[in-house]
Protein backbone atom coordinates (compact mmCIF):
# COMPACT_ATOMS: atom_id res chain seq x y z
CA UNK A 1 0.00 0.00 0.00
CA UNK A 2 1.42 3.35 -1.07
CA UNK A 3 2.18 5.67 1.85
CA UNK A 4 2.89 9.38 2.15
CA UNK A 5 4.07 11.40 5.13
CA UNK A 6 3.02 14.97 5.85
CA UNK A 7 5.95 17.39 6.11
CA UNK A 8 6.50 21.13 6.48
CA UNK A 9 9.23 22.90 4.49
CA UNK A 10 10.90 23.93 7.76
CA UNK A 11 11.33 20.24 8.61
CA UNK A 12 13.56 19.89 5.55
CA UNK A 13 15.23 23.21 4.81
CA UNK A 14 18.42 23.56 6.83
CA UNK A 15 18.50 19.85 7.73
CA UNK A 16 20.54 17.97 5.10
CA UNK A 17 19.63 14.61 6.65
CA UNK A 18 15.86 15.10 6.52
CA UNK A 19 15.08 13.82 2.99
CA UNK A 20 16.95 10.54 3.46
CA UNK A 21 15.49 10.08 6.92
CA UNK A 22 11.96 10.50 5.59
CA UNK A 23 12.61 8.16 2.68
CA UNK A 24 13.96 5.54 5.10
CA UNK A 25 10.52 5.31 6.73
CA UNK A 26 9.29 3.31 3.75
CA UNK A 27 7.08 6.03 2.28
CA UNK A 28 7.19 6.76 -1.44
CA UNK A 29 5.72 10.26 -1.21
CA UNK A 30 5.58 13.36 0.98
CA UNK A 31 2.69 15.78 1.28
CA UNK A 32 4.54 19.09 1.61
CA UNK A 33 2.82 22.24 2.88
CA UNK A 34 2.56 25.02 0.30
CA UNK A 35 -0.17 27.15 1.93
CA UNK A 36 -0.76 26.74 5.64
CA UNK A 37 -2.55 28.29 8.60
CA UNK A 38 -0.86 29.75 11.67
CA UNK A 39 0.70 27.15 13.93
CA UNK A 40 3.38 26.42 16.49
CA UNK A 41 5.33 23.29 15.61
CA UNK A 42 7.94 21.16 17.31
CA UNK A 43 10.98 20.18 15.23
CA UNK A 44 12.67 17.53 17.41
CA UNK A 45 15.62 16.77 15.12
CA UNK A 46 16.36 20.00 13.27
CA UNK A 47 19.97 21.21 13.73
CA UNK A 48 18.97 24.89 13.90
CA UNK A 49 15.72 25.05 15.87
CA UNK A 50 13.29 23.10 18.03
CA UNK A 51 10.17 25.29 17.77
CA UNK A 52 8.78 27.01 14.70
CA UNK A 53 6.10 29.66 15.21
CA UNK A 54 4.15 30.42 12.05
CA UNK A 55 2.48 33.65 13.12
CA UNK A 56 -0.23 33.81 10.47
CA UNK A 57 -1.71 31.91 7.54
CA UNK A 58 0.74 32.17 4.67
CA UNK A 59 1.92 30.76 1.39
CA UNK A 60 5.31 29.09 1.64
CA UNK A 61 6.54 30.45 -1.68
CA UNK A 62 6.55 33.95 -3.26
CA UNK A 63 2.98 34.78 -4.39
CA UNK A 64 2.70 35.64 -8.07
CA UNK A 65 1.47 38.55 -10.16
CA UNK A 66 -2.07 37.14 -10.26
CA UNK A 67 -2.69 38.95 -6.95
CA UNK A 68 -1.88 42.44 -8.22
CA UNK A 69 -4.77 44.78 -7.51
CA UNK A 70 -6.78 42.26 -5.46
CA UNK A 71 -8.00 43.19 -2.00
CA UNK A 72 -7.95 39.56 -0.83
CA UNK A 73 -4.50 38.08 -1.31
CA UNK A 74 -2.21 35.57 0.39
CA UNK A 75 0.72 36.70 2.48
CA UNK A 76 4.20 35.21 2.13
CA UNK A 77 5.58 33.56 5.24
CA UNK A 78 7.85 35.41 7.61
CA UNK A 79 11.16 34.22 8.97
CA UNK A 80 9.75 30.76 9.77
CA UNK A 81 9.70 29.90 6.05
CA UNK A 82 11.42 32.68 4.12
CA UNK A 83 11.68 32.96 0.35
CA UNK A 84 10.56 29.98 -1.69
CA UNK A 85 10.52 27.49 1.18
CA UNK A 86 8.44 24.97 -0.77
CA UNK A 87 10.70 25.37 -3.80
CA UNK A 88 13.77 24.68 -1.68
CA UNK A 89 12.36 21.62 0.08
CA UNK A 90 10.69 19.91 -2.89
CA UNK A 91 13.80 19.14 -4.98
CA UNK A 92 15.67 17.93 -1.90
CA UNK A 93 12.89 15.43 -1.25
CA UNK A 94 12.71 14.40 -4.91
CA UNK A 95 16.47 13.79 -4.89
CA UNK A 96 15.88 11.26 -2.09
CA UNK A 97 13.50 9.33 -4.36
CA UNK A 98 10.29 10.78 -2.95
CA UNK A 99 7.33 12.00 -4.96
CA UNK A 100 5.95 15.34 -3.75
CA UNK A 101 2.33 16.44 -3.40
CA UNK A 102 1.53 19.99 -2.36
CA UNK A 103 -0.54 20.42 0.80
CA UNK A 104 -2.86 23.41 0.50
CA UNK A 105 -5.03 24.73 3.34
CA UNK A 106 -7.84 26.90 1.98
CA UNK A 107 -10.86 28.06 4.05
CA UNK A 108 -8.96 28.39 7.33
CA UNK A 109 -7.21 31.72 7.65
CA UNK A 110 -7.21 33.91 10.75
CA UNK A 111 -5.25 36.75 9.12
CA UNK A 112 -7.83 37.03 6.34
CA UNK A 113 -10.55 37.38 8.95
CA UNK A 114 -8.57 39.94 10.95
CA UNK A 115 -7.84 42.11 7.92
CA UNK A 116 -11.25 41.65 6.27
CA UNK A 117 -13.80 40.93 9.03
CA UNK A 118 -16.70 40.98 6.58
CA UNK A 119 -15.39 37.79 4.94
CA UNK A 120 -15.85 35.70 8.09
CA UNK A 121 -18.55 33.25 9.13
CA UNK A 122 -21.03 34.87 11.55
CA UNK A 123 -22.93 32.58 13.93
CA UNK A 124 -26.54 32.85 15.08
CA UNK A 125 -25.47 35.01 18.05
CA UNK A 126 -23.67 37.53 15.80
CA UNK A 127 -20.16 36.33 16.74
CA UNK A 128 -17.61 36.38 13.93
CA UNK A 129 -15.20 33.50 13.36
CA UNK A 130 -12.11 35.22 11.92
CA UNK A 131 -10.45 31.87 11.24
CA UNK A 132 -13.36 30.74 9.02
CA UNK A 133 -13.92 32.54 5.70
CA UNK A 134 -17.53 32.28 4.50
CA UNK A 135 -17.34 30.27 1.30
CA UNK A 136 -20.71 31.59 0.10
CA UNK A 137 -19.27 35.06 -0.55
CA UNK A 138 -18.21 35.57 -4.19
CA UNK A 139 -14.95 37.34 -3.44
CA UNK A 140 -13.96 34.67 -0.89
CA UNK A 141 -14.67 31.99 -3.49
CA UNK A 142 -12.60 33.85 -6.08
CA UNK A 143 -9.74 34.18 -3.60
CA UNK A 144 -9.81 30.49 -2.63
CA UNK A 145 -9.98 29.36 -6.25
CA UNK A 146 -7.01 31.49 -7.28
CA UNK A 147 -5.06 30.44 -4.20
CA UNK A 148 -5.67 26.76 -4.89
CA UNK A 149 -4.56 27.02 -8.51
CA UNK A 150 -1.33 28.80 -7.54
CA UNK A 151 -0.42 26.93 -4.35
CA UNK A 152 -1.26 23.46 -5.63
CA UNK A 153 0.74 23.53 -8.81
CA UNK A 154 4.21 24.26 -7.49
CA UNK A 155 7.37 23.18 -9.31
CA UNK A 156 8.29 19.66 -8.24
CA UNK A 157 4.75 18.64 -7.24
CA UNK A 158 2.99 15.82 -9.10
CA UNK A 159 -0.28 16.21 -7.23
CA UNK A 160 -2.03 18.18 -4.54
CA UNK A 161 -4.05 17.53 -1.38
CA UNK A 162 -6.58 20.27 -0.64
CA UNK A 163 -7.55 20.75 3.00
CA UNK A 164 -10.47 22.85 4.27
CA UNK A 165 -12.15 22.99 0.87
CA UNK A 166 -15.62 23.49 2.29
CA UNK A 167 -17.32 25.02 5.30
CA UNK A 168 -15.28 25.89 8.35
CA UNK A 169 -17.05 26.71 11.59
CA UNK A 170 -16.58 26.59 15.33
CA UNK A 171 -14.08 23.74 15.42
CA UNK A 172 -10.67 25.32 15.00
CA UNK A 173 -8.22 24.54 17.80
CA UNK A 174 -7.60 28.27 18.01
CA UNK A 175 -4.60 29.64 19.92
CA UNK A 176 -5.13 28.88 23.62
CA UNK A 177 -8.54 27.42 22.76
CA UNK A 178 -11.02 27.58 25.64
CA UNK A 179 -14.13 26.13 24.00
CA UNK A 180 -14.15 22.72 25.68
CA UNK A 181 -16.07 23.71 28.79
CA UNK A 182 -19.35 22.52 27.27
CA UNK A 183 -19.29 19.29 25.32
CA UNK A 184 -20.59 19.96 21.82
CA UNK A 185 -21.82 17.00 19.78
CA UNK A 186 -22.36 16.87 16.03
CA UNK A 187 -25.62 18.80 16.14
CA UNK A 188 -24.25 21.59 18.34
CA UNK A 189 -21.10 21.90 16.24
CA UNK A 190 -23.26 22.23 13.14
CA UNK A 191 -25.63 24.75 14.70
CA UNK A 192 -22.72 26.83 16.00
CA UNK A 193 -21.19 26.78 12.52
CA UNK A 194 -24.22 27.97 10.53
CA UNK A 195 -23.32 31.30 8.95
CA UNK A 196 -25.53 34.39 9.09
CA UNK A 197 -23.51 36.81 7.00
CA UNK A 198 -25.58 38.70 4.39
CA UNK A 199 -24.76 36.21 1.62
CA UNK A 200 -25.92 33.25 3.68
CA UNK A 201 -29.00 34.98 5.07
CA UNK A 202 -30.12 35.59 1.51
CA UNK A 203 -29.17 32.12 0.34
CA UNK A 204 -30.98 29.95 2.87
CA UNK A 205 -34.37 30.41 1.24
CA UNK A 206 -36.08 30.74 4.64
CA UNK A 207 -36.49 33.68 7.00
CA UNK A 208 -32.97 34.17 8.35
CA UNK A 209 -34.13 35.85 11.54
CA UNK A 210 -36.42 32.95 12.38
CA UNK A 211 -33.67 30.47 11.52
CA UNK A 212 -31.21 32.24 13.84
CA UNK A 213 -33.82 32.30 16.60
CA UNK A 214 -34.39 28.57 16.09
CA UNK A 215 -30.67 27.87 16.27
CA UNK A 216 -30.30 29.79 19.53
CA UNK A 217 -33.30 28.01 21.02
CA UNK A 218 -31.93 24.64 19.93
CA UNK A 219 -28.62 25.38 21.66
CA UNK A 220 -30.11 26.41 25.02
CA UNK A 221 -30.32 22.80 26.32
CA UNK A 222 -26.71 22.25 25.24
CA UNK A 223 -25.50 25.19 27.35
CA UNK A 224 -27.26 23.58 30.30
CA UNK A 225 -25.38 20.33 29.76
CA UNK A 226 -27.75 18.28 27.58
CA UNK A 227 -26.31 15.92 24.96
CA UNK A 228 -27.50 16.36 21.40
CA UNK A 229 -28.59 13.61 19.06
CA UNK A 230 -26.88 14.38 15.78
CA UNK A 231 -28.83 15.34 12.68
CA UNK A 232 -32.12 14.07 14.13
CA UNK A 233 -31.76 16.71 16.88
CA UNK A 234 -31.24 19.44 14.26
CA UNK A 235 -34.40 18.39 12.43
CA UNK A 236 -36.47 18.28 15.60
CA UNK A 237 -35.18 21.63 16.82
CA UNK A 238 -35.45 23.59 13.57
CA UNK A 239 -38.20 21.64 11.87
CA UNK A 240 -37.45 19.21 9.06
CA UNK A 241 -38.27 21.66 6.26
CA UNK A 242 -36.16 24.50 7.64
CA UNK A 243 -33.27 22.17 8.47
CA UNK A 244 -33.36 20.74 4.95
CA UNK A 245 -33.38 24.20 3.35
CA UNK A 246 -30.37 25.37 5.35
CA UNK A 247 -28.44 22.19 4.64
CA UNK A 248 -29.28 22.31 0.91
CA UNK A 249 -27.83 25.83 0.71
CA UNK A 250 -24.64 24.85 2.48
CA UNK A 251 -24.21 21.67 0.44
CA UNK A 252 -24.70 23.57 -2.82
CA UNK A 253 -22.21 26.27 -1.81
CA UNK A 254 -19.55 23.73 -0.84
CA UNK A 255 -20.14 21.48 -3.84
CA UNK A 256 -19.91 24.27 -6.40
CA UNK A 257 -16.79 25.71 -4.75
CA UNK A 258 -15.16 22.28 -4.83
CA UNK A 259 -16.00 21.99 -8.52
CA UNK A 260 -14.60 25.45 -9.27
CA UNK A 261 -11.38 24.83 -7.36
CA UNK A 262 -10.75 21.42 -8.89
CA UNK A 263 -11.34 22.84 -12.37
CA UNK A 264 -8.95 25.73 -11.69
CA UNK A 265 -6.22 23.45 -10.35
CA UNK A 266 -6.54 21.10 -13.31
CA UNK A 267 -6.39 24.08 -15.66
CA UNK A 268 -3.08 25.15 -14.15
CA UNK A 269 -1.57 21.68 -13.79
CA UNK A 270 0.29 19.42 -16.21
CA UNK A 271 -1.32 16.22 -17.45
CA UNK A 272 -1.39 13.45 -14.85
CA UNK A 273 -1.41 15.83 -11.88
CA UNK A 274 -3.50 14.24 -9.10
CA UNK A 275 -6.07 16.29 -7.20
CA UNK A 276 -7.21 14.94 -3.82
CA UNK A 277 -9.43 16.43 -1.10
CA UNK A 278 -9.29 15.99 2.66
CA UNK A 279 -12.87 14.87 3.12
CA UNK A 280 -15.54 13.54 5.46
CA UNK A 281 -18.48 11.51 4.04
CA UNK A 282 -21.08 13.33 6.19
CA UNK A 283 -22.06 16.38 4.17
CA UNK A 284 -23.01 18.62 7.12
CA UNK A 285 -19.64 18.17 8.84
CA UNK A 286 -17.24 21.09 8.58
CA UNK A 287 -13.60 21.75 9.30
CA UNK A 288 -10.28 20.65 7.85
CA UNK A 289 -11.90 17.54 6.38
CA UNK A 290 -14.75 19.04 4.40
CA UNK A 291 -18.11 17.30 4.48
CA UNK A 292 -18.90 16.02 0.99
CA UNK A 293 -21.21 13.74 -0.94
CA UNK A 294 -18.90 10.79 -1.72
CA UNK A 295 -20.41 10.00 -5.12
CA UNK A 296 -20.20 13.61 -6.25
CA UNK A 297 -16.68 14.36 -5.08
CA UNK A 298 -15.25 11.16 -6.53
CA UNK A 299 -16.78 12.09 -9.88
CA UNK A 300 -14.69 15.28 -9.80
CA UNK A 301 -11.48 14.63 -7.86
CA UNK A 302 -8.91 11.86 -8.24
CA UNK A 303 -9.54 10.78 -4.68
CA UNK A 304 -9.84 11.70 -1.04
CA UNK A 305 -7.77 11.71 2.13
CA UNK A 306 -9.99 10.49 4.96
CA UNK A 307 -9.41 11.06 8.71
CA UNK A 308 -9.10 7.74 10.55
CA UNK A 309 -7.82 8.86 13.94
CA UNK A 310 -10.95 7.44 15.60
CA UNK A 311 -11.48 4.41 13.38
CA UNK A 312 -11.95 3.37 9.77
CA UNK A 313 -15.71 3.93 9.54
CA UNK A 314 -15.44 6.96 7.21
CA UNK A 315 -13.75 4.94 4.47
CA UNK A 316 -16.64 2.67 3.44
CA UNK A 317 -18.95 5.43 2.08
CA UNK A 318 -16.16 6.50 -0.27
CA UNK A 319 -15.21 2.94 -1.18
CA UNK A 320 -18.76 2.37 -2.46
CA UNK A 321 -18.17 4.97 -5.16
CA UNK A 322 -14.47 4.47 -5.88
CA UNK A 323 -13.33 3.57 -9.37
CA UNK A 324 -10.36 1.50 -10.37
CA UNK A 325 -8.02 4.51 -10.29
CA UNK A 326 -9.56 6.37 -7.36
CA UNK A 327 -7.19 7.23 -4.52
CA UNK A 328 -8.73 6.40 -1.15
CA UNK A 329 -6.12 7.34 1.44
CA UNK A 330 -6.54 6.59 5.14
CA UNK A 331 -5.07 9.41 7.21
CA UNK A 332 -3.44 7.99 10.37
CA UNK A 333 -1.81 9.96 13.17
CA UNK A 334 1.60 8.48 14.00
CA UNK A 335 2.66 11.01 16.65
CA UNK A 336 2.22 9.46 20.10
CA UNK A 337 2.06 12.84 21.81
CA UNK A 338 -0.90 13.81 19.61
CA UNK A 339 -2.93 10.70 20.30
CA UNK A 340 -1.46 8.48 17.61
CA UNK A 341 -0.26 4.92 18.01
CA UNK A 342 2.52 4.24 15.50
CA UNK A 343 3.14 0.82 17.03
CA UNK A 344 -0.28 -0.15 15.68
CA UNK A 345 0.43 1.10 12.17
CA UNK A 346 0.60 -2.31 10.47
CA UNK A 347 -2.70 -3.47 11.94
CA UNK A 348 -4.36 -0.10 11.28
CA UNK A 349 -3.20 -0.24 7.68
CA UNK A 350 -4.62 -3.72 7.32
CA UNK A 351 -8.00 -2.59 8.65
CA UNK A 352 -7.94 0.43 6.36
CA UNK A 353 -7.32 -1.80 3.36
CA UNK A 354 -10.22 -4.02 4.39
CA UNK A 355 -12.45 -0.92 4.34
CA UNK A 356 -11.32 -0.02 0.83
CA UNK A 357 -8.27 2.21 1.34
CA UNK A 358 -5.48 1.84 -1.18
CA UNK A 359 -3.08 4.45 0.22
CA UNK A 360 -1.97 5.78 3.61
CA UNK A 361 -1.25 9.29 4.83
CA UNK A 362 0.89 9.56 7.95
CA UNK A 363 0.60 12.62 10.15
CA UNK A 364 3.34 13.82 10.66
CA UNK A 365 6.98 12.98 9.86
CA UNK A 366 8.33 16.29 11.13
CA UNK A 367 6.46 16.30 14.45
CA UNK A 368 7.12 12.68 15.47
CA UNK A 369 9.80 11.58 17.91
CA UNK A 370 12.62 9.25 16.90
CA UNK A 371 10.79 6.41 18.66
CA UNK A 372 7.61 7.15 16.70
CA UNK A 373 9.55 7.19 13.43
CA UNK A 374 11.19 3.87 14.30
CA UNK A 375 7.71 2.39 14.85
CA UNK A 376 6.57 3.77 11.50
CA UNK A 377 9.59 2.25 9.80
CA UNK A 378 8.80 -1.11 11.35
CA UNK A 379 5.09 -0.83 10.57
CA UNK A 380 5.69 -0.07 6.89
CA UNK A 381 8.38 -2.73 6.45
CA UNK A 382 5.86 -5.36 5.41
CA UNK A 383 4.00 -3.15 2.99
Amino acid sequence: MRASAFVYPWDVNGDPGAPARIASLGVSQVTLAAAYHSTRALTPRHPRHRIVTAEYAAVLYPPGDVWAGRDLRPHPAGDWAPGDAFGEAAPALVSAGLEVHSWVVLAHNSRLGAEHPDTSVVNAYGDRYPWAPCIAQPRVRAYLTALAAEAAVRPGATGTELESLGWYGLAHLHAHDKTGGVRLGEAAQYLMSLCFCPACEEGYGVDAGELAHGVRAALEPVWRGARDGGWAYVERALGAETAAAALAWRESVARTLQEEVITAVRGAAPEGFRVLLHADPVSYHGGANAGVDPAHILSRADGVVVPCVDGMHRLAPFAEHAGERTVLAANLTVVSGMGGNPARLASDAARAREEGANELRLYHAGLASDADLAAVREGLAGW
